[in-house]
């Protein structure tokens, strides 16, 4: 109608790095259309960083940027505040501190989240306001709030998903050019695609924190990233790639959380998976979530999982929905309802590959194979390449306990013909 003001909801968003400057940008530059399709005008008012004298990408009043973060979550001139600082400390008592001025928080802070989320939802839930978390997984893949609402009334059986770009971009380039995982990491490196230092992500420590993230809301309980078991890609060789190109698999790197028993099992580990599988096909650095549902049966969600502007696209979405809920005097739902029982990468099943080198001389198979049997580790296929004085020995197991196949290689350790014990990958599919 005329005369009628669009409401105005005024945003703190406490840092402007790669993610912060591209949703100040959204909001700034889009601010008319945002409006006319939400019905709610943003407004940046204050953004905290680290260096005020730095040029940004979009021109703010005087005033608006500062170095003080706690003096913008204090601002009653701040309705919601957005954190994208990253990091345990100072987001944790920011976040807690707005949310107890009754400010509701979006964040893209997956480490926090995975650590000491269950303080963070209390403090929201106490307070009657939001905390709002979608691009802490994926990016600028819809995630969270599918599984938060869409699925909401669906009982998931499993979530299945690459996470992390920089591992799926080096798997890609193994797989794809036979490059080794030292010079695909290095070129990981100089596109941008990995950090100086790449441990968090090629030691599974990102994604962990991400599946522990989509366990808790896939199964409505409380997963930290301590419960959840972790394997890198800096053991994968070129010769794991081949053989599992020469089987039809492809090797990713996947998280995994699934209902077993009544019990929550979280993984992340490099896996063979069958190249007619939906995520084989998920190249360079795109992300992909395969969730699997009792009723809805298999969906699969694909797209950019990092990058400021799909990232900030994510935070705006949860921007304007909390901007809403607090106009409504409400909130939505976010915190996970009991603590997980959590079931032991021991106690799990699986098919195995396993590489081993050994003497090349008579007797030694059989008694390789004897250490399966022992332990009751069935061998579905095996393949034999000399070299020389050494041979390489390369098995496929039918399903397994993982306990099992530990003992397995402790014994294959203690054998005298075995010279060392390669990769070990989890095999994901059907016999």
């Amino acid at each position: 109608m005329f005369g009628v003001e669009t409401p105005r909801v005024k945003v703190g968003v406490l840092g402007c790095g790669n993610v912060g400057g591209a949703l100040v940008k959204l909001l700034v530059d889009d601010a008319d259309g945002i409006a006319r399709r939400t019905g709610l005008r943003l407004e940046v008012t204050r953004v905290a960083v680290r260096n005020t004298a730095r040029d940004r990408t979009v021109e703010l009043a005087d005033g608006v940027v500062t170095h003080d973060a706690e003096a913008v979550v204090a601002d009653p001139d701040v309705d919601v505040v957005v954190e994208v600082i990253g990091g345990i400390e100072p987001a944790r008592s920011l976040i807690l501190q707005a949310l107890k001025a009754g400010k509701p928080v979006v964040t893209a802070n997956k480490e926090l989240l995975a650590n000491v989320g269950s303080e963070l939802f209390e403090a929201a839930a106490t307070a009657g306001v939001d905390l709002l978390y979608e691009a802490s997984v994926a990016g600028g893949i819809p995630l969270i709030r599918p599984l938060r609402e869409s699925l909401a009334g669906e009982r998931i059986l499993r979530v299945m998903g690459i996470v992390n770009g920089t591992t799926n971009f080096i798997l890609t380039r193994m797989t794809e050019e036979g490059a080794s995982y030292a010079d695909a990491l290095a070129e990981a490196q100089s596109l941008g695609f990995a950090e100086r230092d790449p441990t968090a992500d090629v030691e599974g420590y990102d994604a962990g924190a991400k599946a522990a993230i989509i366990a808790s809301i896939a199964f409505g309980v409380k997963v930290v990233a301590g419960d959840v078991y972790r394997e890198g890609i800096s053991g994968v060789t070129a010769a794991d790639i081949a053989f599992a190109k020469r089987l039809g698999y492809v090797v990713k790197l996947l998280a995994i959380a699934e209902q077993v028993d009544g019990e929550v099992a979280v993984r992340v580990h490099p896996a063979m998976i069958p190249s007619t599988h939906p995520l084989a096909a998920v190249r360079e650095s795109f992300n992909a979530v395969f969730i699997e549902g009792e009723a809805v049966g298999d969906l699969m969600l694909y797209g950019r999982g990092a990058g400021g502007m799909p990232t900030a696209s994510a935070v705006l979405g949860d921007l304007i929905d909390a901007a809403h809920n607090l106009r409504a005097g409400g909130s939505g739902r976010t915190s996970p309802l009991g603590r997980a029982v959590i079931r032991p990468i021991d106690e799990l099943s699986s098919q195995y590959y396993l590489d081993v080198m050994v003497d090349d001389r008579p007797g030694v198979l059989a008694a390789v194979a004897g250490v399966f049997g022992e332990h009751g580790v069935s061998i579905r296929s095996m393949e034999q390449e000399g070299l020389g004085a050494e041979a390489r020995l390369v098995f496929i197991t039918h399903t397994a306990r993982e306990r099992d196949m530990q003992a397995t290689l402790h014994g294959l350790r203690l054998l005298d013909a075995v010279d060392r014990i390669g990769s070990l990958l989890r095999v994901v599919g059907p016999e």
